[in-house]
């Protein structure tokens, strides 16, 4: 088993007005009831965030666009408390997990000043802030 010490949530970049057709294991209807599809096993190495790949869980949400397809946490209610729970079990089934972020903190800190400030964010994904909500 890898070590997992770092969740990194995002977003699908999912307009509000246009959603997708969901993943073969999630059917629409759980998708915007906030139901947890399981789309790789944590065994296996995520595609989400280059450079943190290995160490890490992603997880993402359906949404992230408003109509207009600008940034916009459009979580449903169900969402935002499925996520507090897949987190917090997440947590505890690996110990190790010291940090929760979203994708755009892993953003480089352009200035050099210790902060990534959403003018270095090189997306807005996943629309919201994890370290004040999470």
């Amino acid at each position: 088993m890898r070590k997992i010490d770092m969740i990194v949530i995002h977003c699908t970049a999912t307009r509000a007005d246009r959603p997708d057709a969901p993943p073969p294991a999630c059917t629409r209807a759980e998708q915007h009831a906030g139901e947890i599809c399981t789309m790789r096993p944590v065994e296996r190495a995520g595609a989400h965030a280059k450079g943190y790949n290995e160490h890490s869980i992603g997880i993402a949400y359906e949404g992230g666009l408003d109509a207009q397809g600008r940034p916009a946490d459009t979580r449903t209610e169900l969402q935002k408390r499925s996520l507090r729970i897949l987190v917090r079990v997440l947590k505890s089934d690996f110990p190790a997990i010291t940090q929760v972020v979203g994708h755009r903190d892993l953003s480089p800190d352009l200035d050099g000043d210790g902060t990534v400030e959403p003018e270095e964010w090189t997306k807005a994904c996943p629309c919201f802030d994890v370290k004040k909500e999470l």
